[in-house]
Parts: structure tokens; C-alpha cells; sequence
């Protein structure tokens, strides 16, 4: 087994899940298998309390695991299926650690960190780095581990001491330590300032772990003085010091390290035994991707709306499922972040101008994405977006709460209850169309929802749903909620037109509802965005994008296909480099990578390369 290790330094969110991902994505078109570990040092068991504010959205795995987003990278890019255990936590190994003592495995001795809890991490990355997961039940060959935070921080200290072990424990050939830094350009000097880099990389090195190879994040491109001088300064080859910039989008990252010959640096390195030669079609979905995105010019605008859209890693899942579907339907996506509050008629009141813009907003929209939330605040405002959707025909796509919102909009204005709530909102509420599941335990708020892979079977076939999911008899998606709708209204519903086209195995819970005579009035209890990758989006979400640009009658009419003019070419062209990937330090792009030029694209990299 190989290890690799990827630190950060300087500042957190500086794109270590991202660099992790691309690294793994770039050895798997080697032909490696890969898996890959998530160590977040704070003291939660798991991500499942969180308040989206505080690290993004909960990510859901098919065991049920509550866990980091980054997770959720990894499983889009590596097109894996990870488990609870690829995310570890300082709660979990400390938990474990003391359930041992508390069965006297310790024999008496005095539990420390340093040998038990150190010992514990590495015996958990070990166990976790043997478990397949892209389900041929073959182990995997290589580990990529991601260390959350950033070096010098208290909370991770024992996790840099486990791993300064660990390159012992493995040989120091087997495991490879990749540390991420920032590069700074302040805009007084307009120089990229080597300082920060150098102290974490001291500080990084007086813990006993010595960088392997050095990614460097800047905002625009490093000179080659300044990378020499990183390389310097920080004792590594200058080779080895990896400059990335900021791109366009996360497909180019890839990429970029590619360019920079990451395969051919980690091969050496960690005796990985690559071919050399890279064929002709190495990474081309990549380069399509890439292409494809910095090239549309016909745009969607989708608005969501939620209730913790001042943070967009809130619903990360969500705008990655989105994205994917409007690089399918070859449309450029402008996402409008709608605050559910700013919507209700108490906004109209107490703060006017922001309850205009954001009903002007509602109204620019071809589409619109209600996600999952929980608790009171913003309910209505999603409430009434789902009666202007209806109303207005406009596509719209509900998600967990967001099912929930539609069938209590159905019921106040087209059943005539006005009294229709949610038991979440209202326990006492006179007629509760969502209720709360019975087996749910209200008393402990971690891991207690229905969560997890669960089977929904489809009652019919005159669904658009179930021609988008390919004419299947039933789907397995992911779950994360504690509330469904009141099986005992349903006959009510589907009797005015509002459709429960698909129910779980038992047929008591709704898991799909559809509007008949809607261009896409849509609902799905579960989270099909956990489940999207950048060749294969989310059906639910695809069905949004293509009636969004009115595309979907069309796709449905030729059994789920797109038309021919826009279906990529089938052709073992290589396909060209994005010209803003070009090697910054040569304006050519590197002969490694250097493909042969599409006739479309071949005027537009000429004037590039001039």
C-alpha cells in the first residue's frame, strides 16, 4: 500500500480536498486503485450536528455516515463509494480509545497519547486503507489521506505525531507527504511573497514530517523565480514544487498537475512503476469537461432557494449536481442563491427592499431548487415558491424539506386546508400533512434520522421521473431526514393531481411526487445530489436543467437522448487543452500533454501561443 499524505498550511480552505481529489483522479487514469481518508481534528463523533455555517453541508454516505463534504469530492471525482470510516475524527478515535480502556484492553497501564491514541489513528488509516471501494472488492493500491486544518494548529497535533510514526511503521518509500500552501500577493507590492510558505514548511519540518513535494495556491500565476526560490528556501527539487492558480473551474485542476508532471513525480517518488508513455486518450473526459465548460455560451439561470445561502459550500452537493446537469444539457448556469426568508409577507413589512429583490430574483429564474433544511425559519418563503412554481408553470425541483414545502402548499391552496403544517413546525398542528417518523428518537439529535442508501420502488410508469432514471422498476438513493409525508392524506393528494410516483420497498413512506400537467413540478424525500458525478448527473436534476431550457420534452421524446448535434463527437481525437492551461512560464503548452488541435479550436490557441 502507498500512502499519500496532504497538509495545509498558512490558511484552512485553501483547496487541500480539491488537490486530493485531482491527485487521485490523475493516478486512476494510471490505472491504480484508489481510496482515500478524510482526518478532521475536531471532537465531534461525526459531521451530523453541525450547523451548515460551520463547515459546509453534511455529506451522507450509502452506510448512513454523517461526514465532511470533502468526502463528497472524493466520490465524485475518484467515482467511488466511501464509508463512514474514510472520515476520522478526533471523537471517534478518542471514543475508541476510551472504550478500550473501559474494557481493560490496556491491561492497567496509564492511556496516553502518546502510545494509544497515536497508535490508534495509525491502526484506523491502515484497516480503512484495505477497504474497497469501487465495488470490484479489490483493495485498493493507493491511499490518498487528507489531513483537515492547517499545521501548528493544537487540535491536530496528535495526528501529525501519529503520522510522524506512521512513515516508520510503512518505510518511508511507501508514503509521499504533499504540503499545500499559500503563495500571498499583496496588491502594495504585486510580488508573490515566499515567507508564509517558508515558516510552514519549517513548522511542518520540526514535527518530524519533511515535505515530498510543495503545491503552491496563489491567485495568479508563480514566476519561476519565485518557485526556484521556494524550492531554495524549503529544500525540495525545484520539480517538486507544484504551482497552481486559480481556475475557472475545479475540472482543470487536474489538469494543471498533470501539466506539471504529478503521475511521473509520484511514480518516482513512491515506485509506482507507471508507464511512461501516456496514450492519446489519457484523461480525455477530463479535457472535454474542461473544454466544455469554458466554452458554453447559452446560459440557465436556477435559482435556489434556502436558508443558508450566505455560504455556498451550505449546499455544495447541490450546485455540483447542478453544474453536472448543465454541462450535460450543454447550458452555462447562472445560479441565483434566494433567501427563503426574504420571501415570506413578514418580509414585505420589516425589511421591503429585499422582499422585492428577492421576488425579482424569483421571477428572472427558468428554474427553480428547493433543497433540504431543517427547523421553522424560512418554511414559508419556500412555501410560497413552491405556489409561484406551480402557478407560473416554471420548472422546480424539491429536495427532502423541499418535497415537504410543496405538498403543504398543495394542500392549503388546492385541498382547501388552510390549516395543513408540518408536525416539525407546529407539533400541535390541527392537521399535520408531514409527520414525524416513528421510529425517530427526539431525544439525541447524532445519527438518529433515517439515513443512508434506501430502495424506492416506482408505482407507475407514466412518470418523468422514471424515464429519466432510464424505465428502471425501482432506484437506491440516499436518505437524511426525520420527517415524511402523512401516509393518511395521500389519497387526498393524488385524487387532486399532486402524484406520489414512488414509495419505499414497505409502500408507507413517499419518496417521489410529480404535478400532473406541469412542465416539472418534481419532489424527492431523499438527496439524489450525494449521488451525482460529472458524466453521469442526477436525474432529478437533469430533468430540472433540460425543462429549465426547455429541452426536456425533446430528451424524453428520443428515449433519454440528447440530439446528435449535441452530443460529443465519438472520435479518438484527443481533445485540446483549455488555452488558459497553457504552461504559464512558456505561453506553449508542455509536449507531454500537447494534443492534436480540434479544427474549431485550433485559431484560438494559435493566437494564445503567438
Amino acid at each position: 500500500m502507498k500512502y499519500i499524505l496532504v497538509t495545509g498550511g498558512v490558511i484552512s480552505g485553501i483547496g487541500k480536498g480539491v488537490i486530493a481529489s485531482s491527485v487521485g483522479t490523475i493516478l486512476k487514469h494510471c490505472g491504480l486503485r484508489v481510496t482515500s481518508i478524510k482526518i478532521d481534528p475536531y471532537i465531534n463523533i461525526d459531521a451530523g450536528t453541525f450547523s451548515p455555517y460551520e463547515h459546509g453541508e453534511v455529506f451522507v454516505l450509502d452506510d448512513g455516515g454523517e461526514v465532511d463534504l470533502d468526502l463528497g469530492n472524493y466520490e465524485r471525482f475518484l467515482d467511488v463509494t466511501l464509508h463512514r470510516d474514510n472520515n476520522i475524527t478526533t471523537g471517534k478515535i478518542y471514543q475508541s480509545v476510551i472504550n478500550k480502556e473501559r474494557r481493560g484492553d490496556y491491561l492497567g497501564k496509564t492511556v496516553q497519547v502518546v502510545p494509544h491514541i497515536t497508535d490508534a489513528i495509525q491502526e484506523w488509516v491502515e484497516t480503512v486503507a484495505k477497504q474497497p471501494v469501487d465495488g470490484d472488492q479489490a483493495e485498493p493500491e493507493v491511499c490518498i489521506i487528507e489531513l483537515g486544518g492547517t499545521i501548528g494548529d493544537i487540535e491536530g497535533m496528535p495526528f501529525v505525531e501519529a503520522f510522524r510514526q506512521f512513515q516508520f511503521r510503512v518505510k518511508r518509500e511507501n508514503i509521499c507527504v504533499v504540503h499545500v500552501s499559500l503563495v500571498p500577493q499583496p496588491s502594495s507590492t504585486g510580488e508573490h511573497k515566499t515567507k508564509p510558505t517558508q515558516a510552514s514548511v519549517r513548522e511542518l519540518r520540526g514535527l518530524g514530517l519533511s515535505p515530498d513535494f510543495i503545491v503552491c495556491r496563489s491567485e495568479k500565476p508563480i514566476d519561476t523565480s519565485v518557485k526556484n526560490k521556494i524550492s531554495n528556501f524549503c529544500h525540495v527539487a525545484p520539480e517538486q514544487v507544484i504551482c497552481l492558480h486559480d481556475a475557472q473551474s475545479i475540472y482543470e485542476v487536474p489538469l494543471m498537475l498533470e501539466e506539471q508532471q504529478v503521475s511521473h513525480l509520484l511514480s518516482d517518488h513512491l515506485s509506482l512503476n507507471l508507464d511512461t508513455h501516456r496514450p492519446k486518450s489519457f484523461m480525455k473526459k477530463w479535457r472535454h469537461l474542461s473544454t466544455k465548460h469554458e466554452h458554453l455560451r447559452t446560459s440557465v439561470v436556477i435559482g435556489l432557494v434556502g436558508k443558508y445561502t450566505q455560504l455556498e459550500d451550505a449546499y455544495a452537493s447541490v450546485i455540483k449536481a447542478l453544474q453536472h446537469a448543465a454541462l450535460a444539457c450543454n447550458r452555462k448556469m447562472e445560479l441565483k442563491c434566494i433567501e427563503a426568508e426574504d420571501l415570506e409577507e413578514e418580509a414585505k413589512e420589516s425589511r421591503a427592499v429585499k422582499y422585492f429583490e428577492a421576488w425579482q430574483n424569483v421571477c428572472k429564474c427558468n428554474g427553480i431548487i428547493v433543497p433540504g433544511g431543517f427547523g421553522q425559519r424560512g418554511m414559508e418563503g419556500k412555501v410560497a415558491v413552491c405556489k409561484w412554481a406551480r402557478i407560473n408553470r416554471t420548472p422546480m425541483l424539491g429536495v427532502c424539506l423541499g418535497l415537504q414545502a410543496a405538498v403543504i402548499e398543495f394542500a392549503r391552496h388546492m385541498l382547501g386546508w388552510s390549516d395543513a403544517c408540518s408536525q416539525e413546525m407546529e407539533p400541535e398542528g390541527t392537521r399535520p400533512v408531514v409527520i414525524e417518523m416513528p421510529e425517530h428518537n427526539p431525544g439525541q439529535l447524532g445519527g438518529t434520522m433515517r439515513l443512508g442508501k434506501r430502495q424506492t420502488l416506482f408505482k407507475t410508469h407514466n412518470s418523468k421521473l422514471y424515464q429519466l432514471y432510464g424505465g428502471v422498476e425501482f432506484v437506491e438513493e440516499r436518505h437524511r431526514h426525520r420527517f415524511e409525508v402523512n401516509p393518511k392524506y395521500v389519497n387526498d393528494f393524488e385524487a387532486a393531481g399532486l402524484k406520489f410516483v414512488g414509495q419505499d420497498v414497505e409502500g408507507e413512506r413517499m419518496e417521489m411526487m410529480e404535478l400532473e400537467n406541469h412542465p416539472f413540478y418534481v419532489a424527492c424525500q431523499y438527496h439524489p445530489e450525494y449521488l451525482t458525478r460529472p458524466l453521469r448527473p442526477s436525474p432529478p436534476y437533469l430533468g430540472l436543467l433540460l425543462a429549465a431550457s426547455g429541452k426536456l420534452e425533446q430528451y424524453l421524446a428520443r428515449g433519454c437522448r440528447m440530439s446528435p448535434s449535441e452530443t460529443p463527437e465519438s472520435s479518438d481525437e484527443e481533445l485540446p487543452m483549455p488555452p488558459h492551461l497553457l504552461n504559464t512560464q512558456t505561453d506553449k503548452p508542455s509536449m507531454s500533454l500537447r494534443p492534436s488541435l480540434s479544427k474549431e479550436l485550433k485559431n484560438t490557441v494559435a493566437q494564445k501561443t503567438e
